[in-house]
């Protein structure tokens, strides 16, 4: 596939080893923009608008590269489970997740800007945690570092410890729905 100049938008590590999956040569270029969370917005409308400004916050400085901005969240219900502040709040984070089933959602925005191009597209998979109890928990949190983590988890660290099943794209809930992401790439 013959792309522009490719950005990552985003200081993630584990979207830019998911990214290489592709093999695509890239930048990281971290976007400073703004998350935003409006209660009017569905889920995938929130992590599309949040991708969609990170994309152009870098692609402003970059228009003749192709920019990739994505955003995870995890929703139960309308409830919104975003980067935990701390260890409390992880734990309550798990706490309210466990033996129940969630989904996680992930809004990419491609953008080219020179171009006036754009595809902005969410991608959601459903996620179920085994029932835990609070020693299951403090041992999960012991083990990975929650706090740059949508809930508090990561699903490709000791992810066996809580996950019961997954409906949906694994990389979706790592970081970036690869299997999607390939297919609008393509028609790029």
């Amino acid at each position: 596939m013959k792309l522009p100049p490719f950005i990552l938008a985003s200081a993630s590590p584990r979207r830019a080893q998911l990214l290489r999956q592709l093999k695509l040569e890239f930048e990281i270029a971290p976007s400073e923009a703004a998350e935003t969370f409006d209660a009017q917005l569905s889920p995938h409308e929130l992590c599309q608008l949040n991708a969609h400004r990170k994309a152009r916050a870098v692609a402003k400085k970059n228009p003749d590269y192709l920019v990739l901005g994505a955003d995870t969240l995890v929703f139960l219900g309308q409830e919104i489970f975003g980067k935990p502040r701390d260890l409390g709040e992880a734990e309550q984070m798990l706490s309210r997740l466990q033996g129940r089933t969630h989904q996680v959602v992930t809004g990419v925005s491609l953008m080219h800007l020179r171009a006036h191009h754009e595809k902005i597209f969410a991608t959601g998979t459903d996620v179920t945690f085994h029932p835990l109890d609070t020693e299951q928990i403090h041992d999960y949190l012991s083990k990975v570092n929650p706090l740059d983590k949508a809930g508090a988890y990561a699903i490709q660290e000791y992810g066996e410890k809580i996950v019961a099943e997954i409906s949906g794209s694994y990389s979706n809930v790592v970081g970036l729905p690869l299997e999607r992401l390939r297919e609008e790439l393509a028609v790029w």
